[in-house]
């Protein structure tokens, strides 16, 4: 091997050196990034949204609706602790729903979104009050806002079974869609007996698609 050889050689071995060691600081650079944020996003859901806990707490396997696909939810086993109360129940599985999806993918609702009150009338009414995050962060389209508000009815209907219907607010305040394309103004009906899907495991990687459409019912007159 001539001398020049040798030197272009070495040369390029110092090239790829110095570029394994450029990409190995910029990918840990990254991940430590990524799981700041990461911690920094959960740490602010903690103070917006706490856990809720409650006395009658005992553990159980939930339901909880995420996206699965072709524009559909399906249902995954979650264990909670859940409360004997309904109403704590159902803010119990809907923070669930919005802060534990395995996957970006599975995501339906917008993560900084949280739950201001939740109230159930005497003829079974859930009324729901989320906060502005779940109207000016999802992306609007008729498949997105579909998917949110079955993932939020499903995941009510599989878990609290005295539940009828669900009026859904924002702020306390009706408004006329979830982003431009899906009505609010009605209630949407939780007594569907449309068949159960196959329900796999939390964390599952090829969870079961099933649909369910839930049709708004008129509001009572008078």
């Amino acid at each position: 091997m001539s001398r020049n050889l040798r030197f272009a050689s070495m040369i390029l071995g110092t090239v790829v050196l110095i570029a394994f060691t450029i990409l190995f600081r910029t990918h840990g650079r990254i991940q430590k990034l990524s799981e700041a944020t990461a911690t920094e996003d959960q740490a602010r859901r903690e103070v917006l949204a706490p856990s809720i806990s409650t006395p009658t707490d005992t553990k159980e396997q939930a339901k909880i609706f995420w996206a699965s696909g072709e524009d559909r939810v399906a249902p995954t086993a979650v264990e909670l602790p859940l409360s004997a109360d309904p109403v704590q129940r159902s803010k119990q599985v809907l923070e669930e729903l919005i802060s534990s999806p395995s996957t970006p993918e599975q995501r339906t609702i917008p993560s900084d979104t949280t739950i201001l009150a939740f109230y159930i009338l005497p003829d079974g009414t859930a009324i729901a009050d989320f906060s502005d995050a779940l109207v000016t962060e999802i992306p609007s389209g008729i498949s997105s806002e579909t998917m949110a508000i079955d993932s939020i009815a499903r995941t009510l209907d599989s878990n609290v079974p005295s539940l009828h219907r669900l009026k859904i607010l924002i702020r306390g305040q009706e408004v006329d869609t979830l982003a431009g394309h899906l009505d609010l103004t009605g209630f949407f009906d939780l007594n569907s007996e449309a068949p159960q899907a196959p329900v796999p495991t939390q964390r599952s990687d090829s969870p079961q698609a099933g649909s369910l459409h839930v049709p708004i019912a008129p509001a009572p007159q008078g």
